[in-house]
């Protein structure tokens, strides 16, 4: 069974997402091993620059690259990656394990980001839209595409 990583800066606080981030763990322990992984955020100042952004985005991401697992193929979203239907995201996962891999890491960074560093050490970058979602809904997308993928990839209803 595949591990599927999810790393996101922040908490959630809103109780409905955290109610569908449990409710998609849930439905999706039949078909990976989930393991969701919390990166503290940064606190934004109320005066913001360049320099101080660059320098958030790096502690966050040091995090990050802290808790990525050994030989796992990292997909972080970003505004820059491919989309995908439904569809060729679930064909993505299979292809993934069919390759060898027993893990895959999915990143969500903070409010400003990830680092160029993450973005390079991905194996790749996905995008879920062109607009601009908060970071934690962004988590419940990822989620319900997994499980919606993994519904697909075994021919059961839920996507039709």
């Amino acid at each position: 069974m595949v591990s599927i990583n999810v790393i996101c800066v922040g908490k959630l606080k809103e109780k409905y997402l955290k109610d569908a981030v449990l409710e998609y763990s849930k439905r999706l322990s039949k078909y990976c091993n989930l393991n969701i992984i919390e990166i503290s955020d940064e606190k934004l100042p109320n005066k913001i620059n360049n320099s101080i952004i660059d320098e958030i985005k790096e502690k966050e991401c040091r995090k990050i690259l802290n808790n990525i697992k050994k030989d796992s193929y990292i997909i972080s979203l970003d505004l820059k990656g491919k989309e995908y239907s439904s569809e060729e995201f679930s064909t993505k996962i299979q292809d993934i394990t069919i390759k060898g891999f027993s893990s895959i890491t999915f990143i969500i960074g903070g409010t400003l980001g990830i680092t160029n560093e993450v973005l390079n050490k991905s194996n790749e970058l996905i995008c879920f839209s062109k607009m601009t979602f908060p970071h934690q809904l962004i988590r419940v997308f990822l989620l319900e595409q997994l499980f919606r993928g993994f519904k697909i990839l075994n021919n059961e209803t839920y996507h039709w």
